[in-house]
């Protein structure tokens, strides 16, 4: 009978102790990867937030804000705050706008002073919402 119990207490401990000890094992990814993935999310933010950037230092805009009274200065510092999901999409539609200024048709630039308003608009809510 005292080597049945400890054959199964010896059995048991085991069967505790399995996930503890599985539980030890490294990352699925080491740190480089984990940096690198950093590093690029990093990037890809800032290569955004300079399309932006990029598009408010434009003629184009810049004439179309001064119509409609709006300070860019203002917009530009709203654009170094912005972060995720937010930059994504006004980077979106800077490069938007910036194809189609670069096409030069009369029909396109009228749609372009609308996209730049409202991205202007858009930039300026997000700042005072924050």
């Amino acid at each position: 009978m005292r080597t049945l119990t400890t054959i199964v207490t010896v059995v048991f401990t085991f069967i505790t102790l399995a996930p503890a000890l599985r539980a030890q094992t490294p990352h699925a990814a080491p740190q480089s990867a984990l940096d690198a993935a950093l590093q690029e999310h990093v990037a890809s933010a800032e290569a955004d937030r300079d399309a932006v950037l990029r598009l408010l230092d434009r003629p184009e805009v810049q004439a179309v804000a001064g119509d409609v009274g709006i300070d860019l200065r203002r917009a530009k510092s709203a654009v170094t705050t912005l972060s995720g999901q937010e930059l994504a999409e006004l980077a979106a539609q800077a490069s938007q706008v910036e194809e189609a200024l670069a096409g030069g048709q009369s029909r396109v630039t009228i749609s372009t002073t609308l996209i730049i308003v409202a991205l202007l608009v858009l930039i300026l809510i997000i700042v005072a919402v924050d």
